[in-house]
């Protein structure tokens, strides 16, 4: 089941470079595709799919997957973010 919470994770995942881009985008499509068939409400529900959606276009030029455009997806998903800078 994709719920908020799980699609908050994929992309926090992301910005901390845990998995990549293309992994977010194969993740997001395969999880539109199993939400889109799934009988079960959830809370947000308009605001995940929109969420699916547009992550899972990301490899297409008129999606760019931004830090702009994912944090902003966070913070309407209820997670506000806070960078932390770490020596490399």
């Amino acid at each position: 089941m994709i719920t908020q919470e799980i699609v908050t994770q994929k992309i926090i995942a992301h910005l901390n470079g845990e998995i990549t881009e293309k992994e977010l985008v194969h993740w997001a499509e395969d999880a539109f595709v199993a939400f889109s068939e799934s009988d079960i409400d959830i809370p947000n529900e308009k605001l995940v799919m929109d969420a699916l959606m547009y992550i899972g276009a990301g490899d297409s030029p008129g999606f760019p997957l931004t830090w702009e455009v994912l944090s902003g997806y966070l913070e309407q998903l209820g997670t506000k973010v806070r960078v932390i800078a770490e020596a490399s």
